[in-house]
Parts: structure tokens; sequence; C-alpha cells
């Protein structure tokens, strides 16, 4: 019956990512949590937010806008869903969990699959594409009742 207790529920966003386990009561509860540091700055503060000026070279003097080639705030939240993920391997090769599911939304939680190492990959029985990170730990088991065992489902 301890294979059970070793299922890990991972619930992210670009900002912030909890562990969620079931316990003996049938009740889930956040084990950990992480928050970006920049989830809430301007594109200002995480780089330039104005585009870049190039001189026209031809001998008109002109000059143009140059698009910046990637949103500061998608770097930031690809770069948290790397941390989560580096969090989840390091936890799988402590040996913390026997199962995982990744709960995020959809491109998030493609990028979060990509970047999980090949033993915390073999650990993974399921993902769901929502976003729950602001729902609160009682009100998850309606979206996660097809992964988590029969022994953990509250009683009805």
């Amino acid at each position: 019956m301890t294979r059970q207790l070793t299922l890990l529920i991972a619930v992210a966003d670009g900002e912030h990512a909890r562990f969620v386990r079931p316990d003996t009561n049938n009740t889930l509860h956040t084990v950990r949590s992480l928050d970006s540091t920049t989830a809430h700055l301007r594109s200002r503060d995480l780089g330039s937010d104005q585009p870049g000026r190039a001189v026209e070279s031809g001998g008109s003097g002109a000059r143009h806008a140059v698009e910046p080639r990637h949103d500061p705030h998608t770097l930031e939240k690809e770069r948290f869903i790397r941390l989560v993920a580096a969090q989840l391997n390091e936890a799988s090769a402590a040996g913390e969990f026997a199962e995982l599911l990744l709960v995020a939304p959809a491109r998030l939680l493609a990028e979060l699959q990509e970047t999980l190492d090949t033993t915390t990959k073999a650990k993974l029985v399921g993902t769901l594409e929502k976003d729950l990170v602001k729902t609160p730990d009682h009100e998850l088991w309606p979206h996660l009742r097809e992964w988590v065992h029969p022994v953990h489902r509250p009683a009805a």
C-alpha cells in the first residue's frame, strides 16, 4: 500500500508551481511550492521593451525599428518551467516518488515534459492540460480522480 503514497502531482504555470501529494486521510496537500522571482516584473525590467534601431547603410540615414526576437516574459516562463523540471528530476533521482502526474497549460506542459530526464519520464503516469495553480488543494479532486489511486479518493 505504500506505493500509493509515492504519487507526486506537479501543478504549474509559467509563474508558479506546487507539488501536491495525496495522504492516507484522502486529502491532497501541497508539500512544496515554487514562485518565479520575475513573474510580476515589467518587460523593461526584464530587458528592453523598446525595439532596437538600425541605421540603413544605403546612405539615406533612415532609421528603422528592429522587432525584438523574443518576448522577455515568455523567456522567463520557459526558464521557470526548466527550473520546475530540474526540481522534479532531482526528486526523482532521490526516490521521492514512484509516480508523477503533470498538470499545466498545454504549451507549458509540452515544454515541461521535454525537459524531464528519462528516469523521471518513466515515472509519468499522466498529464492534464489545465491551469490549476490557483485551485486550492481540496478542490483538485474532481480534476485528478482519474490518476489518484482509489485508496486516496474521498468518501462519497
